[in-house]
């Protein structure tokens, strides 16, 4: 695992955001600041970090399921204690979600891995309080359509961020993502996920674990599932959604926070995505972190 280098320092506020009154607000701030993002960077190395480590140890005939059991092994021997969901891998055609309908079928199956097919690997730890989520692409041996739909990411990741800057409306957004993604000759498989999202916010202050369970319900934590709901309901009294996707609940400017985006790209049965946490303030966005293995992997 790389070093990891000391992000900017935020605190948050509840000050007005463009999504509506009480939205967060993240300002830069000093040493005594009440968020740091160093300690979310620090939580999203971690979980790339588990899915290189898992995927570089993966060989034919190993299944999702027990490749799901390791990263949480892995993750958990690190001292990860609570999740936002637990680990999910996807094996071949799984990858583009074909046949996925249901929620039940993103869950880790049976399916074994082949020599030259192509998986993901998705998990959202908590880390001290800090919770990410993060989706990492690869193949077992050389698989060019992988290749090929993770360097055409790359310009999906600025597309997201230059527009996000500029203010324009999630939903925009996740229109122009799809146009650029047709003109690339690729389907958008985000739409597959539950609610069709592209992106969500994730909590933006670390929280203290003894207030929170431990539990899960359908592979995600509990606690997780509770703050979402809240945040979905302050957000439709105020007029925005913490869930980014092409629908009229979108229909409105970038929301300050910290937003976990997940484009997904799919072309003749293979998918590939990346997530990552974008750092959204009153007046501008950043990508917390451009230390990831597809950011490295560009030209």
């Amino acid at each position: 695992m790389p070093p990891i280098t000391v992000a900017p320092t935020t605190t948050i506020t509840t000050t007005s955001a463009p999504g509506g009154a009480g939205a967060p607000s993240y300002r830069q701030a000093g040493a005594s600041s009440q968020v740091e993002l160093a300690g979310f960077r620090t939580a999203q190395q971690l979980a790339y970090a588990c899915a290189q480590a898992i995927g570089s140890d993966l060989e034919p005939g190993v299944t999702e399921k027990e490749t799901a059991a390791a990263m949480r092994r892995w993750s958990e021997a690190r001292g990860v204690k609570r999740w936002f969901h637990l680990p999910f891998a996807w094996f071949g055609d799984r990858t583009a979600f074909r046949g996925v309908r249901l929620p039940h079928q993103f869950f880790p199956t049976d399916r074994r891995l082949e020599p030259g097919m192509p998986y993901i690997l998705d998990c959202a730890p908590v880390v001290d309080g800090c919770t990410v989520d993060i989706g990492y692409t690869a193949s077992l041996g050389s698989n060019p359509a992988v290749e090929l739909l993770l360097d055409d990411l790359a310009e999906h990741r600025t597309l997201i961020l230059d527009a996000v800057r500029r203010r324009t409306s999630l939903r925009q957004i996740y229109q122009s993502v799809d146009r650029l993604a047709a003109r690339q000759g690729y389907e958008n498989r985000h739409r597959a996920y539950p609610f069709r999202v592209i992106a969500h916010q994730v909590p933006c202050h670390p929280d203290r674990p003894d207030e929170k369970t431990r539990l899960t319900a359908g592979r995600f934590g509990v606690a997780s599932l509770a703050t979402l709901a809240r945040t979905t309901a302050v957000g439709a009294r105020n007029g925005w959604s913490p869930l980014w996707n092409g629908g009229r609940r979108s229909d409105h400017p970038p929301v300050a926070g910290l937003w976990a985006v997940e484009p997904h790209l799919g072309f003749r049965g293979v998918g590939a995505k990346f997530e990552e946490l974008l750092v959204v303030t009153d007046d501008d966005a950043y990508w917390l972190d451009d230390d990831l293995p597809h950011v490295r992997r560009r030209p």
